[in-house]
């Protein structure tokens, strides 16, 4: 640091922004600072979509017994403790790359390898996922498209924004957050007046609290398909590197994100239960066909309220949600590329747009040929929001390891809170619900990880074991 202080000394800004910046790690500054807690917030608010439970809430009601805002809050707190860890790491490491750089340099580059491949399980499938659903969803609105050419249409349109740089991105999904918070809004004031007019089941505590069906083994089987709701909060810790704000703001991005969707979610699925046509017939039968919530919504405004619901969900999974999922993916492959642990060419950024453009684009091509394979499989979308699900509590599970190792055993921090019970409850809880997933999804994702352990050892005897640039054998930052 002494090195470059003569000739920066007399530049106050640059003081200021010097421990976030990521040349002091060893990486040279390429993409774009223009992002501000703003930006983020919204960033993290679209990439979890403000009415998630929209497409889900048949599957959590079933799993929950009808107490889905109950399932919610629970997945609320548990997240909470991992948003925790996500601050602790993103001050630590303002770097992109998520949980693949904490892991690296927090514990030491090959488990960093590790978790980057576990998590790419996640942020790769997702965009596909989400193309997926909502081309179904809008087929079922225009019949007389195939879903294969909504599938086509979405994955273009998002390239194209994603290619033209992060600040379009940004203004956009101010866009698509306003829309969404204004067609979920609409939903409340008809069902919550329509509840005050005697139609549904009318008011009471039960999607909190059912004696008749409560149990914690029932509660934390809704989360693990509930938590899929909240998957994308931690894609703020994507844009570290095109944040101009302290790295602080990541971390209060973050857990202000979850609180505000959370409380969304409650809020939504609590209203849409009271409201629920066959209450029996949905516990018993499930929701195969995902109309669950759009059922509610008629019951409460008629026909107009159930399609406008219909539609608000296929354009947030389909274009606002795939829109950030697609930009985080790309970070991530980006960062990951940076330090030779993915083909060089993923890590050159468009000197035009500061952006990683071949990641983008790969991300993009990935998307569109899985999409379009799923829509051949009757179980596609079952199948996606499962493994979905296991990278991303896998990854987690060691993200809450690194705030331990990094900050306990290797600074002896005694902020015993921040950098040891709350990683360590954090991990209990999602240890749970990884336990509790779906069998199918256990084993292929194992698998997944099993090929990571294969090209890592692979590399090593190589010789090309991974490594981070700044980070000695070994050794954390």
């Amino acid at each position: 640091m002494s090195q470059s202080q003569p000739a920066e000394s007399s530049k106050q800004p640059q003081l200021v922004q010097q421990p976030d910046n990521v040349e002091q790690f060893g990486y040279k500054q390429e993409l774009q600072r223009s992002l501000r807690f703003t930006d983020l917030l919204i960033y993290g608010l679209i990439f979890m979509v403000p009415i998630a439970p929209f497409g889900i809430f048949g599957s959590v009601y079933q799993g929950s017994g009808g107490m889905v805002a109950l399932a919610y809050a629970v997945g609320m707190v548990a997240m909470m403790f991992t948003a925790s860890s996500y601050a602790q790491m993103s001050r630590a490491f303002p770097m992109a790359g998520s949980v693949y750089t904490y892991a690296g340099r927090g514990i030491n580059p090959p488990v960093g390898f590790l978790a980057g491949w576990v998590i790419i399980l996640d942020y790769v499938l997702v965009p596909a996922l989400l193309y997926l659903i909502a081309s179904v969803a809008m087929n079922s609105l225009v019949p007389g498209i195939p879903v294969w050419a909504w599938l086509v249409a979405f994955v273009l349109l998002n390239t194209v924004v994603n290619y033209l740089g992060i600040e379009m991105t940004a203004k956009v999904n101010k866009v698509m957050l306003i829309a969404e918070l204004l067609v979920l809004a609409v939903f409340l004031v008809v069902g919550i007046a329509a509840l005050a007019a005697g139609k549904g089941n009318g008011f009471s505590l039960s999607p909190l609290y059912n004696g008749a069906t409560f149990s914690w083994g029932v509660v934390f089987g809704a989360v693990s398909v509930a938590v899929l709701s909240f998957l994308g909060f931690d894609g703020i810790s994507m844009l570290a590197e095109e944040n101009q704000d302290s790295a602080r703001s990541i971390g209060r991005a973050m857990v202000a994100a979850l609180l505000l969707a959370g409380t969304l979610f409650i809020v939504q699925t609590w209203v849409a239960s009271l409201l629920v046509p066959d209450a029996g017939r949905l516990l018993s039968e499930g929701d195969p066909g995902g109309t669950a919530f759009y059922d509610a919504a008629r019951v409460a405004g008629g026909g107009w309220l159930a399609g406008l619901t219909a539609l608000a969900t296929a354009i947030a999974w389909g274009f606002a949600n795939s829109l950030v999922a697609q930009a985080a993916t790309s970070r991530l492959l980006y960062a990951m590329a940076r330090d030779r642990q993915l083909p060089s060419f993923l890590a050159r950024v468009s000197p035009k747009h500061k952006v990683p453009v071949n990641a983008t684009l790969l991300v993009a091509g990935v998307s569109l040929v899985l999409g379009l394979y799923l829509t051949t499989r009757a179980d596609g979308i079952t199948l996606m929001s499962t493994l979905v699900n296991f990278g991303a509590m896998t990854a987690f599970l060691v993200l809450h390891v690194s705030v331990v190792v990094h900050f306990v055993v290797r600074q002896g921090s005694r902020d015993w809170w921040r950098h040891l019970i709350c990683p360590v409850l954090g991990f209990a809880i999602l240890f749970y619900v990884v336990l509790n997933a779906n069998i199918a999804a256990q084993r292929l994702g194992f698998a997944w990880l099993g090929i990571g352990v294969l090209v890592l050892i692979g590399t090593t005897l190589a010789g090309r074991r991974p490594t981070l640039a700044g980070v000695n054998e070994g050794d954390s930052q």
